[in-house]
């Protein structure tokens, strides 16, 4: 009897290894695919302008999955060397901490979520088990560690760059490595520049209805945060909620408080009451981090024209993701399209890159091809400094200027 209880348990054991060792690989390997399908071929020209290029890709979820993004692996659509491949200078990581099971775009409940078994399959530390907010600031500790992991791995190997990567947390920093990515510098071309990375929120159910904990996210380095993801929380409503309200005493206290501090407020996934809401309150540029156009992709998650002048009017960006959802295709072309709507309808000053890599997505190319949005752009007849702008000039402004602290009206 002892020897088979022995042997069960050491079954036991064997099994549970080979879950926590595999399971999460094999889980982000079926969320986010790219779907081999061809891609247009990539001119001389478009490479060259590629490689002068500030590109900035307002939202990605690699934080979430269990993959050392410090290493070029074929799995999931970014890490650092992918984005030294495809010349990306800022890389905004969300941080994903709850999403409803079943989850659709149509109408979720907040009572179940699918996060915490991958929490716990992926071994993350105790404490964010059950607390969103630990999620949150273990996704920034993740981050810082990767930077240097990253840093001291190149300074020895030579590779890539000297530089490592810069977490970027205010304006002199963003300034600092737009400064080393400007063409004159020369910099760039021998891979000398720095890869910044700048930390957001995936929905603000996070600060677990207490609004003191979004001192402790700006301590930890997050500088963008959207209200809601895919379901109704105690700050406003979820295109993708049950109510779909607009926001709560709570919610613009918040948003206030995160305009003073010196974090953009992003409107990706907020209800339609949500987005008007925050648009009559907001006193600086707010951002739609990745999603699409109604004109272009009839999907609710998807901007109005009068969402997207809104978003206009306070100086903000739209930013044009590259999934089935957000462009109704995974083709360059389509996303070149989306970009050409909202540079056509309000400017384009207002024009973003937003890829929802990593998110659960299925995609035509990973980040290190991404001069095929250059391609597409000059496809679709945009002047080179109007690339320049869609695929990164833009986003420097605006994060640049949202990253500075109001200051205090004087009494």
């Amino acid at each position: 009897m002892r020897r088979w209880l022995f042997r069960i348990v050491i079954v036991l054991l064997i099994g549970a290894g080979a879950f926590f060792a595999f399971a999460p690989g094999i889980a982000e390997r079926s969320m986010n695919q790219v779907d081999g399908k061809p891609l247009p071929k990539v001119s001389e020209r478009a490479k060259a302008l590629h490689q002068t290029l500030s590109i900035v890709d307002l939202h990605s979820d690699s934080l979430m999955w269990k993959r050392d993004i410090t290493e070029s692996s074929d799995q999931g659509h970014v890490d650092f060397p992918r984005l030294y491949e495809g010349n990306v200078m800022l890389q905004v990581f969300s941080s994903v901490t709850k999403t409803p099971r079943g989850q659709n775009y149509d109408a979720n409940s907040a009572d179940t979520d699918n996060i915490t078994p991958l929490v716990i399959a992926q071994l993350q530390p105790l404490r964010t088990w059950n607390s969103l907010l630990e999620r949150s600031l273990w996704h920034a500790q993740k981050l810082d560690a990767a930077a240097k992991k990253f840093g001291e791995n190149n300074r020895k190997a030579n590779r890539f760059s000297t530089h490592g990567i810069s977490i970027v947390r205010d304006a002199p920093g963003l300034t600092s490595l737009a400064e080393l990515y400007d063409p004159e510098s020369g910099i760039v071309a021998d891979h000398g520049a720095p890869l910044g990375a700048m930390l957001s929120i995936e929905g603000l159910q996070n600060l677990e209805g207490n609004i003191a904990n979004l001192d402790k996210l700006y301590a930890a380095g997050f500088r963008m945060a959207g209200l809601t993801h895919f379901f109704d929380n105690d700050l406003a409503g979820s295109m993708h909620g049950l109510k779909k309200g607009g926001l709560t005493p709570l919610g613009r206290q918040v948003v206030e408080t995160m305009e003073a501090k010196g974090m953009i407020v992003d409107i990706a996934h907020c209800s339609s009451a949500c987005v008007a809401d925050i648009l009559k309150i907001a006193r600086r540029p707010v951002v739609s981090s990745h999603g699409g156009v109604q004109a272009t992709c009839k999907v609710n998650r998807n901007l109005s024209d009068a969402q997207i002048r809104g978003v206009a009017a306070t100086g903000g960006l739209v930013g044009i993701g590259y999934w089935d959802a957000a462009v109704c295709d995974t083709s360059p072309a389509s996303i070149a399209k989306a970009m050409k709507h909202v540079r056509d309808l309000v400017g384009i000053q207002h024009v973003a890159l937003g890829s929802d890599y990593d998110g659960a997505t299925t995609v035509r190319f990973d980040t290190s091809k991404l001069a095929q949005v250059t391609q597409a752009l000059i496809d679709a007849g945009f002047s080179d400094d109007e690339i320049r702008a869609a695929m990164g000039g833009n986003a420097i402004r605006v994060l640049k200027a949202g990253l500075v602290p109001l200051t205090p009206p004087t009494r």
